[in-house]
């Protein structure tokens, strides 16, 4: 029987496999925002979870450097019909920031410098599924794109993947966030085409 090369992981999947229903691939990286980007240096840099009781765990940007780093390769999804596939990130894992945390909350809003929110289940966020990233293909990540640190939640449309991010909220009850207040669905399967309330 004939060994298989390192890194073999079987066939690969096709473009309509990984499409989902009416998005397009693209191979730039189109740059989306609701207003003007924040400038924000690693310096100033923080990132805060408050849990529903009001208990808040703080770090800065040496002490997220210091979680443990993945680099997840994933395909993303755009509201806006783009998909980007094999896209290349490092960061550290929400798990790493969930840990130890006390919460019998059910749902999350993501705070962002600028006033961005958006608003992901709890669950969506745990096992391996979310990231808080600061690099993107090699480089660190730029301020059009999020930097110095974004959410990528690439199972959800990219807006819940909240640029410039700084702190997630833990709640007992759902609210909406800017986009979702907006008519944006609520959760946002791109699977399910869920793009506007009511999808």
């Amino acid at each position: 029987m004939e060994s298989l090369s390192p890194g073999f992981r079987g066939r690969r999947r096709g473009v309509a496999d990984r499409l989902p229903p009416g998005q397009y691939p693209t191979e730039g990286f189109p740059v989306l925002s609701a207003g003007p980007t924040p400038q924000v240096t690693t310096d100033n840099w923080g990132f805060t979870l408050t849990t529903e009781k009001g208990q808040a765990h703080r770090w800065g940007w040496d002490a997220m450097m210091a979680l443990p780093q993945e680099e997840p390769v994933v395909d993303i999804h755009c509201v806006t019909r783009w998909s980007k596939f094999d896209t290349r990130w490092r960061g550290a894992p929400m798990d790493a920031f969930l840990e130890g945390v006390e919460t019998e909350a059910a749902h999350a809003m993501f705070e962002s410098y600028g006033g961005y929110s958006t608003n992901v289940p709890l669950a969506d966020l745990r096992n391996g599924q979310a990231w808080l990233v600061h690099t993107f293909d090699g480089y660190p990540l730029t301020p059009e794109h999020g930097g110095p640190a974004r959410m990528l939640i690439p199972h959800l449309y990219f807006w819940k993947s909240a640029k410039w991010v700084r702190g997630v909220r833990l709640m007992p009850d759902e609210r909406l966030g800017f986009w979702e207040q907006m008519g944006y669905h609520h959760y946002g399967d791109p699977w399910r085409e869920q793009r506007i309330r009511g999808d």
